[in-house]
């Protein structure tokens, strides 16, 4: 049973900017004729959506007991206590405050994270920042797996 699912989509600016990719090339290969130029507006177009689908398809689940963040999966028994972030303090802990052992499945387009830490003693992980626009709902769900 999943008790909590996100995918952390790309903004819809950037499927615009991708539109915007595919009509440069088009420009770009203008002088060469009409059917390269189409050519150029459908394949830079195409590549610049497979490139912004791929980066904004992440996703955030936990699922049984694990917490499976992008390709990561951490069993909840090796998690501590999970703190939400605001913006500030998001901002804060992907900045000046960030370890370089720690997990960060980061998205500088959401503004809200989770901080988990992580009590394993083998792993040298401190913590996962998770960048999340559900922030509460996921630290309700990792309490309520814990539980």
């Amino acid at each position: 049973m999943q008790s909590y699912e996100e995918r952390l989509t790309a903004p819809r600016s950037w499927w615009v900017i991708a539109g915007l990719i595919g009509v440069a090339c088009a420009l770009m290969l203008l002088p060469l004729g009409t059917l390269p130029m189409l050519g150029g507006l459908i394949g830079g177009a195409a590549l610049a959506a497979v490139a912004v689908s791929s980066y904004g398809s992440v996703r955030i689940r936990v699922v049984g007991d694990s917490l499976i963040a992008g390709d990561a999966r951490i069993p909840v028994a090796a998690l501590g206590e999970a703190q939400v972030l605001d913006p500030e303090e998001a901002l804060a802990w992907r900045t000046h405050k960030a370890d370089t052992r720690a997990f960060m499945l980061l998205r500088s387009y959401v503004r809200t994270a989770v901080r988990v830490e992580i009590t394993d003693p083998e792993d040298p992980t401190p913590y996962a920042y998770l960048s999340t626009r559900e922030p509460e709902r996921l630290v309700a769900a990792l309490t309520a797996v814990r539980a």
